[in-house]
């Protein structure tokens, strides 16, 4: 989620960073005298330094003492702020007192209309770093890591707890732990940073696997599809339908999910930054001391709300805290696919001269704003990783202070005076506001049909569904039917004969979860008849494991017939594999016997699969290691898991493997000195080149990281080196001080072409 900057600011407007016959060196210097200092300034001295668009201006929301270090929040049907508050979050650079119970959920209103916040209500308190929360029927979820909870409202006021998931994380740090909590179109709530999904039924949760997605904030388009990011991309996210492609977990990536949606990565801050975290490697700053690219990219949002005009319409806005701004992203489709761009070069929609403004999420909000949650400190990377080089940068500044502070802002059009529209209660109210050009509010609508389970408005939804000539509308009308189990077969049919394709693919994507005994055979005759539509094939196929476990013998000749028929595409030949749990090797056969080609799209695919599969098998590491190293395997499970995955095979975005790599199997001095300094990309692992955009470009060394002793290292690497399928020397505490020794007063991080 969050990396730190350390530039300052004086207080004083960004002179021009020319290099004006200077060396750049000598300006580097001049500069970092001139922010020599950095004072924090009150709420509304730090909105005199936000530069907004031409045609935007900032107003501020709330400050302290109204809120204290936001970091998550949702709006409820009378527009009330509703905010996570993460207190305790980094003390000190040594996160001293991090576990305290000050944590708070607040309740934020503006009683006079003005978009100004003049009322607190504390709703829960003494948490723990909390970091999420979703409204829900009669109740809000909490994410307090590492358990889900769902608390009843009471009149604003908590009531009955009920313990959604007692791991909601599982390891990881506060920068690497499950967050989002989005409650997205199909009635399911997502999760960035996790595999899992959430869904209330009566009083029972259900909870399962999805795609694994993000790393802090996730959003949602017009369509239902899902975007998010990790700290060092702009943009990712889905194609298709989120709660379809993850039937095999022996499928580690299935392609039209966790796409690069926009490339471009390059950051264009208003003042320097020195002070972020590897400040002092080359290439992380320009010759004006600004970050060049993204390293904290985090709250992506889809603005679709209609204030701001049909340009604006769909793009995607991303927050990075450790360049104080916020970027604009124009998004188009091409056919089923997402593409992206930034909207500018050298600036940014929104950038702050204040190092402590701290966007960390954006929100979309009733009255149809971008809502800026700004944390406003100056540590936001988390100890794990904070190098020395930053240590002083804190030091220096004094940017441990403040730690009671924290802004919310809204952006609006010159001369906007929004009015947020009022949802009442009223079902029929609700059905006409599904066709409200605001998604807010089309969304809350949506939710509060399902949540009273107004039966009554079923027959509207179906008049809803006969009217296509505005498809927004008619998507949600369509998923709110599904939420009051009321859709039916008949639906679905008749818009898969729509010849709007976006009307027919959403169709599609409903029918898992109304397949049932009784209509399965419908389900298949209306499979069958869009088995010749190019542009529905990857749909079909993704639905196909929910029909299989109806009829496996209907799935299969399907999945033969959109095989035959598209063997070039890459998204069905996924989809298809993701309909053949456990029954890899016999379908790469029946490929191999079809067409002998070793480069068709699927075969390649099933091949990486099944060696992915061979090699979790030789990777079964037992009990015996984790007690041989207990520090070890707690360390790997907090820090190394959540980029590498819990079988060393890597996360794509974020990390290579490390079962079955030379680099951590090989000479120990190497792996040593990339635990403690850090790795910069590219780097080979097992003949694949891994680098950015691909994965994180650096892996940050915990060398410095008073938490861990060099014995609780020895542990780790040792682990490491002979988990899953590695075997390798163990380390000890005599190699880690040797090379400490070695590598004495060393900061940045190896390369690898250092260690040839």
């Amino acid at each position: 989620m969050i990396k730190l900057i350390g530039c300052a600011l004086a207080g004083l407007a960004l002179m021009s960073c020319g290099n004006q016959g200077k060396s750049p060196k000598a300006d580097s210097i001049a500069m970092r005298q001139q922010y020599a200092e950095s004072p924090v300034l009150t709420a509304e001295q730090s909105l005199q330094h936000l530069k907004a668009e031409d045609g935007f201006s900032v107003q501020l929301v709330a400050a302290e003492p109204q809120v204290i270090v936001p970091v998550a929040m949702t709006f409820d049907e009378k527009g009330r702020l509703w905010v996570a508050e993460m207190t305790g979050y980094m003390p000190d650079t040594s996160g001293t007192g991090e576990n305290a119970m000050n944590g708070k959920i607040v309740i934020l209103e503006d009683t006079t209309g003005d978009g100004a916040i003049d009322k607190r209500t504390v709703f829960l308190d003494s948490l723990v770093l909390p970091r999420a929360l979703c409204i829900i029927e009669n109740g809000l979820l909490v994410a307090e890591p590492p358990r889900l909870w769902f608390v009843e409202i009471n009149g604003d006021k908590a009531g009955k707890r009920t313990l959604v998931d007692s791991a909601y994380t599982e390891g990881g740090n506060v920068e690497h732990q499950p967050n989002g909590l989005l409650r997205a179109m199909d009635n399911w709530i997502y999760n960035a940073k996790s595999n899992k999904r959430y869904r209330k039924e009566g009083n029972r949760w259900l909870k399962e696997d999805t795609h694994f997605r993000g790393q802090w904030g996730i959003t949602q388009d017009n369509y239902g599809r899902l975007f998010y990011n990790n700290n060092s991309e702009n943009l990712l996210g889905d194609y298709f339908s989120p709660g379809l492609g993850a039937a095999n977990p022996n499928q580690r990536n299935v392609k039209g999910y966790d796409e690069n949606i926009v490339p471009d990565n390059n950051v264009y801050p208003a003042r320097p930054t020195p002070g972020v975290n590897r400040g002092y490697m080359k290439k992380v700053l320009d010759d004006s001391l600004r970050l060049i690219r993204f390293t904290a990219a985090c709250g992506p949002v889809i603005y679709r709300a209609g204030l701001y005009g049909a340009a604006y319409e769909g793009n995607a806005f991303v927050a990075e805290p450790s360049a104080n701004l916020i970027k604009r992203n124009i998004l188009e489709d091409s056919g089923y696919q997402v593409k992206g761009k930034q909207a500018y070069k050298g600036r940014e929609f929104l950038a702050s001269t204040d190092e402590r403004f701290r966007p960390v999420n954006l929100n979309v909000g009733p009255d149809g704003a971008l809502y800026v949650l700004d944390m406003y400190r100056g540590i936001i990377q988390h100890r794990t990783f904070i190098t020395p080089y930053l240590k002083n940068e804190i030091a220096v500044r004094k940017l441990t202070d403040p730690l009671n502070c924290g802004r919310i802002y809204r952006i609006l059009p010159n001369g906007a005076k929004p009015t947020p529209f009022k949802l009442t209660t009223d079902p029929a109210q609700l059905v006409a506001a599904l066709d409200h050009p605001n998604g807010w509010i089309r969304d809350k609508a949506q939710q509060m049909l399902v949540d009273g389970k107004y039966a009554s408005v079923i027959p509207l939804l179906r008049q809803r569904l006969a009217d296509v000539s505005k498809p927004i509308g008619l998507f949600h009308a369509l998923w709110t039917l599904e939420g009051l189990h009321a859709l039916n077969v008949a639906d679905v049919k008749a818009l898969t004969k729509q010849p709007d394709v976006t009307i027919r693919t959403q169709a599609i994507w409903t029918l898992p979860s109304i397949l049932n005994n009784s209509n399965k055979a419908a389900v298949a005759d209306i499979l069958i008849g869009l088995l010749i539509d190019k542009q529905l094939a990857p749909s079909l196929a993704l639905v196909l494991p929910a029909l299989k476990k109806l009829d496996a013998g209907m799935a299969k000749r399907l999945s033969d017939a959109l095989f035959y028929g598209f063997p070039k595409d890459v998204f069905v030949a996924d989809a298809l594999i993701s309909n053949a749990k456990d029954q890899e090797a016999a379908l790469l056969d029946e490929v191999i016997a079809w067409n002998p080609d070793t480069n068709l799209v699927i075969r390649r695919h099933l091949q990486k699969v099944l060696k992915d599969i061979a090699n979790r098998r030789k990777a079964s590491q037992g009990d015996a290691l984790a007690k041989e190293f207990p520090r070890g395997n707690l360390i790997f499970k907090t820090v190394c898991q959540t980029c590498h995955g819990a079988d060393g095979e890597g996360i794509q975005s974020l990390a290579p493997p490390l079962n079955h790599s030379e680099i951590v199997t090989g000479k120990k001095e190497r792996l040593i000195a990339i635990v403690l300094f850090g790795l910069t990309g590219p780097v080979e692992v097992n003949g694949k080149l891994y680098k950015a955009p691909e994965i994180n470009a650096d892996m940050p060394g915990i060398g410095s990281n008073d938490e861990f002793s060099d014995g609780d290292i020895a542990q780790l690497m040792s682990f490491i080196r002979n988990a899953w399928g590695n075997k390798a020397e163990k380390v000890t505490e005599k190699d880690i001080l040797s090379v400490r020794g070695k590598y004495k007063g060393r900061q940045k991080s190896f390369t690898m072409e250092e260690f040839k």
